[in-house]
This record gives C-alpha cells, structure tokens and sequence, in this order.
C-alpha cells in the first residue's frame, strides 16, 4: 500500500504563512496533481510529503504512520534533472542502488529494465552533455523508479522541455504508469498536463496556501490519443483555468512554490 494523508499541514517561512491547515488524500496507486499559481505552496507540499521538511503544524501519514523524515519507499523528481554530469546514463540511474550497498556489477544488471522502460537503450554509456533535455529526463525518471519507490513525488518535472518534448514525456510517464501503477503526486502549471496525466487534480490558492477544490479526471485509462478534442477536457480546462484566475497571490516573494 501507499496511500497519502496530509491533515491540517501548515508552514510558515519567517512571517509568511506558505500552508494554511491543508489537508490532502491520495489513494493508493492513484495519480494526482496538484495545480496552483506560483508561491502557492505546492513545492513546500511536495517536500513536506517527501520528509524533506517539517511542518510547522499539523501531519503527513502514509499507511497511517506518520511521516518524520524521508521515506525509503518514497522518491522525488524535480524539474532539474540533478545528474552528475562524471557518470554515463546507465550510472546514473543505478546511483540509487549505489548509495543503497549494491555492487555496482549488480547494480548495473538491475537497472537494464528501468533504461528500457524509458527508452533509453542505445545511450547507456553517454554522458549527460551528450544528451538531450529530454534524454536526460529519461535518465532522472530511470533513476527514480530504479529503486522501486512505491510514492512517486515530483515537482514540475517537465517544466524545464520543450512544447514537444513535454508532450512525448507526458506520453512515456502515460505508458510507464500504466505498467507500474505508482501512487504519484505531481506538481505542474499546466492544466492541460495535470488533465492528461491524472486521476484528480487539486487546485490550490495562496497566501496562505490551500486547496480550494479537487476535480476529478473522468477520462479512461489508457488515455485516448484524442483527449484532447474531447468536449469534457474543454469544460474541465475551461473550470480549471477560472479558479487559477482568482487564486492569484496577493503579494510576491515567498518560497516553495
């Protein structure tokens, strides 16, 4: 099981209140996102969730225990993909398995499925400047699942590619959680990203940040290669994009996201 309860999580940085008695539930193997304007908290969250940072009140649990520090069954992906630009590819993505005691002949054997799965066979020995944006996406997304986390936390991961690549990334992420049915919670901008990809979208408000409403995403999975045309992905567009433009913040400044 993996299932996410955040209850009354608040956090203040200095006299700043980013959260504001926020509560979250994400069931197991569900994908959610969570959409806000910038300096809404959804970074914060993410971090929080992850056992990166302490809320200043309130808790996280996952299967009901509570989160006090990072998880082993729980992995971030950010948006900068945060490779060491010394090891090839395929090092890269085992460096999780390193860090773990595994040998590295070993660690090299175990990660082959998780470079196939994102398409990276041919450009196991390249070096992160031989790639592209995209290509090194493949190799922190690899990395990530590399361990078999049973949370997938990530921030804004394709928010640093291009139109067309965030596409096709949309699409690889589409088929690998098809196969693998990871609870996520993504962090994104886009309406039309978090639509594609998610079970419900959470919508969130800043100063302090909240969540003032959780949608769901009543498309089939495997997600139609049309979804776009679809009337409803209109309508929801159109209802997601009214709430963003009321929740702008009142102030600029704050951290997290």
């Amino acid at each position: 099981m993996a299932q996410i309860r955040a209850e009354n999580v608040e956090k203040h940085f200095g006299h700043v209140q980013a959260l504001g008695r926020l509560h979250l539930e994400v069931e197991t193997n569900e994908f959610v996102s969570v959409l806000g304007p910038s300096g809404c908290g959804k970074t914060t969250l993410l971090r929080i969730v992850a056992g990166l940072v302490p809320p200043d009140g309130g808790t996280v649990y996952v299967d009901g225990e509570p989160v006090t520090g990072p998880r082993p069954n729980t992995t971030l992906v950010f948006q900068h993909f945060r490779l060491l630009p010394w090891r090839t590819a395929e090092d890269n993505v085992a460096y999780g398995l390193r860090l773990r005691g595994m040998a590295k002949r070993q660690a090299r054997e175990e990660v082959r499925p998780y470079i196939e799965m994102v398409g990276l066979e041919g450009f196991e020995k390249s070096y992160p400047y031989q790639l592209s944006g995209g290509m090194q996406q493949r190799v922190g997304l690899a990395r990530a699942l590399a361990i078999d986390p049973e949370i997938l936390l990530m921030d804004e991961p394709f928010g640093a590619l291009d139109a067309q690549t965030r596409e096709v990334m949309q699409e690889e992420l589409l088929r690998i959680w098809n196969a693998t049915h990871k609870t996520v919670v993504f962090v994104t901008h886009s309406i039309d990203e978090a639509l594609v990809l998610s079970d419900k979208v959470v919508v969130m408000a800043a100063r302090p940040g909240r969540i003032i409403e959780t949608i769901e995403v009543p498309f089939p999975r495997p997600r139609p290669t049309n979804l776009r045309a679809d009337p409803v992905f209109a309508q929801l567009r159109t209802r997601m994009w009214e709430l963003l433009r009321t929740t702008e913040p009142e102030e600029t400044g704050v951290a997290g996201g």
